[in-house]
């Protein structure tokens, strides 16, 4: 087996011998077998991990069995933990979408600030042919009928090639121990019944199904590429970035062949489902303003163009900043921070950089996005004001609304990002030491 993924690594491509790798592990046979792979191939990586809070006492034993398989392969870990049944109900997504948006979502966070190549999934065979099933039975564009590829930006999965069977022996052989997730086995999720119910008929009609789908879906990806090659020209005329925000421009769009599906594979990346594009596609015509969602951005209608900005999930898990700590990530901003002592602090007043008396400050420091019933004292006052009234007098468009961030101390709100200081936090003459916070926007 190991001779097998080491081929399909070079045949694709994946990653070079000293490629810095963030494998995802959530403790089960996949994960684990990904791991050891990865071990005895002599990779350079680290193991990230989510706990969802959806399985209770069995989450926090696979949180413990992952951070002791890090401690055993003495590789650095990364753990989260998230709100997924708030942020599904939010969004009106399935658990598993949720849970997915979120996990991926923080993995690139991750993989950016700790500056990590790529981030492997445990991927094999047998996901290829459940995910093509899954994607023919909810409906799909051309993309979804490929399967899973093997390398997507900075996302890898060097097991594709190797079946369910083959990492069974291996954990035999290996003598591998993995924690089991009971959810595998109920038809209550719908790749589970795929897999328990579906798969099977079909492998009664061709024993080599999963061999099938994967020549076929590999054909489907050659005819992607002719789709693509399209796709891109019409991309490179009608969109550009700002920002971190997309503007659409719908005039070179207007006499495209399959409107739908072109505006379709422009907005994917942004996880805009085909049934989305299509009310959006009837309402092109009607007034700007009208807004509609993904799980990860918000558009907005704006004249004779699309604007496209990313909606702030870290208020779904956290991201905090430790005293002494010189850097944080948080979406697409970067954060350094500088310890200085007041007495050779010269003040910095641009609206990118909070200058704070770091004595006021209770450790860690947490940034998130703003929430209604947020309050904060602004600069300069003694009084209390609704964030929502300041944002409102800031007349900040609607989906860039949603993008604002406020760093927090303790309960507190001490830094509007990028827009405004909490008073009670303030440099004064009385300030021993300064922390300097500069927001930088990638």
């Amino acid at each position: 087996m190991l001779q097998k993924v080491s081929s399909f690594i070079q045949l694709h491509q994946l990653c070079l011998p000293d490629t810095k790798i963030l494998a995802a592990v959530s403790g089960g046979i996949d994960s684990v077998v990904l791991c050891e792979v990865l071990h005895q191939l002599k990779y350079n990586f680290a193991i990230a991990h989510c706990n969802f809070g959806l399985r209770a006492e069995d989450a926090e034993a696979d949180q413990l069995f992952v951070k002791k398989l890090a401690k055993q392969y003495d590789v650095p870990f990364f753990t989260e933990n998230f709100n997924t049944r708030t942020f599904a109900e939010q969004e009106k997504l399935s658990i598993q979408m949720a849970a997915r948006t979120l996990r991926y979502h923080w993995f690139e966070q991750v993989r950016r600030q700790e500056g990590y190549d790529y981030i492997a999934t445990a991927h094999h065979s047998n996901d290829t042919s459940e995910t093509i099933l899954l994607n023919l039975t909810k409906g799909t564009g051309i993309a979804g009928l490929h399967g899973i590829p093997p390398k997507n930006g900075h996302i890898i999965r060097p097991m594709l090639s190797v079946s369910k069977d083959d990492i069974y022996d291996f954990v035999t052989s290996n003598r591998l121990a993995w924690r089991e997730d009971s959810s595998n086995e109920t038809t209550k999720y719908q790749r589970n019944k795929i897999r328990h119910n579906v798969i099977p008929v079909l492998k009664e009609i061709n024993p080599n199904l999963e061999e099938t789908i994967q020549q076929t879906a590999e054909r489907v990806s050659q005819a992607e590429s002719i789709v693509a090659a399209y796709i891109s020209q019409l991309g490179q005329q009608a969109v550009r970035e700002k920002d971190s925000t997309i503007y659409v421009d719908l005039q070179p769009l207007h006499k495209a062949t399959g409107l739908p599906v072109v505006l379709y594979e422009l907005l994917r990346p942004y996880n805009f489902s085909y049934a989305v594009v299509l009310e959006l596609t009837e309402a092109l015509g009607g007034l700007s303003g009208k807004q509609f969602d993904s799980p990860t951005h918000t558009l907005v209608k704006d004249r004779e163009q699309l604007v496209v900005t990313s909606k702030n999930l870290n208020s779904f898990g956290s991201i905090l900043i430790n005293e002494g700590q010189a850097e944080a990530e948080a979406d697409n901003l970067h954060f350094t921070l500088r310890w200085i002592d007041a007495d050779k602090y010269k003040l910095n007043t641009k609206p990118s950089v909070a200058a704070l008396d770091a004595d006021q400050l209770k450790f860690p420091l947490k940034l998130r996005a703003w929430q209604e019933g947020d309050w904060f004292v602004p600069l300069g006052m003694n009084g209390k004001k609704k964030l929502s009234d300041f944002l409102i007098d800031k007349k900040i468009p609607t989906n860039l609304k949603q993008q604002t961030m406020v760093l927090v101390s303790d309960q507190s709100i001490a830094w509007i990002v990028g827009q405004r200081l909490d008073n009670r936090f303030k440099v004064t003459d009385k300030t021993q030491r300064v922390v300097e916070i500069t927001q930088i926007k990638r």
